[in-house]
């Protein structure tokens, strides 16, 4: 393991079914310290098509951390800490709409936060920060996902509310049918707080939710056994996906991104 990582300026926090960076050439890792502890694992490093690429399993290399219990923070700070400034989450979702179906993609555009007990911020004071989140996604890298999605043959919704519950569990019919009334099209437990965090340290963010399900609205109980078999066949699609889309952003940011925190800060 080498000591001094290269600053990287892209990073994919890879989701349920990504956890290795394999889609990655002349990969390596690196540890990286935070002032809120050890993030979820080591920082892998590597490129496609030669660019530098950052890449963080969310809930570990061996899917052994539940969503409410990953480090948020530390995994954002981590990647600060080398430089990534435009930032990929993949992640697995649930779908609420019939149309949204499991092996389709969502370019997430909204999102509704139902969780209960995270720590949602870098600023718990003295210094305070009310950042805006009307439109919490990067529309340039929104705008390249879909693109490149399109072009792969790959069936991607160009929007999609996601809804963020605190898990491990997974809803009942009474809560699927609330959030649907809610106006939310897909269901997961992992986007926040990483969107706001990044919105916080400056980063553009993207979000490619992979639907594995129908949410229990459908009267289809949801089994992880169900989610893992739909996961295992979008990773290759997310894989080839990420390779298409990552060589084609531009070095220079052409969004309002970075500035959100200069309006924030009390």
């Amino acid at each position: 393991m080498s000591q001094t990582p290269p600053r990287v300026k892209i990073g994919i926090i890879g989701g349920s079914g990504l956890y290795s960076p394999d889609f990655l050439e002349k990969v390596q890792e690196y540890k990286i310290y935070t002032p809120y502890g050890a993030p979820s694992s080591d920082i892998m490093i590597g490129e496609i098509k030669g660019v530098k690429v950052a890449f963080l399993p969310r809930h570990g290399k061996r899917h052994s951390i539940p969503p409410h219990m990953i480090n948020y923070r530390a995994n954002i700070w981590a990647l600060k800490e080398i430089g990534v400034e435009r930032l990929i989450s993949v992640s697995a979702v649930g779908s609420l709409r019939e149309d949204y179906k499991p092996g389709d993609f969502v370019c997430t555009d909204q999102f509704i936060d139902m969780t209960k007990r995270r720590e949602l911020t870098f600023y718990d004071g003295p210094v305070v920060a009310h950042v805006s989140m009307a439109d919490p996604f990067c529309p340039e890298l929104r705008t390249l996902c879909i693109a490149s999605a399109k072009s792969l043959g790959i069936t991607v919704h160009e929007k999609g509310t996601y809804i963020c519950i605190e898990g491990p569990r997974f809803s009942t019919r009474a809560e699927s049918r609330l959030w649907r009334s809610f106006g939310a099209d897909i269901i997961g437990m992992t986007l926040i707080p990483e969107v706001n965090l990044a919105r916080e340290a400056r980063m553009c963010f993207l979000n490619i939710a992979m639907v594995t399900d129908y949410d229990v609205w459908a009267e289809k109980p949801v089994t992880a056994h169900e989610v893992a078999r739909v996961m295992a066949e979008n990773t290759e699609k997310v894989r080839r996906l990420l390779v298409e889309l990552i060589p084609k952003i531009p070095e220079k940011r052409g969004c309002q991104c970075a500035r959100y925190l200069d309006e924030a800060l009390l």
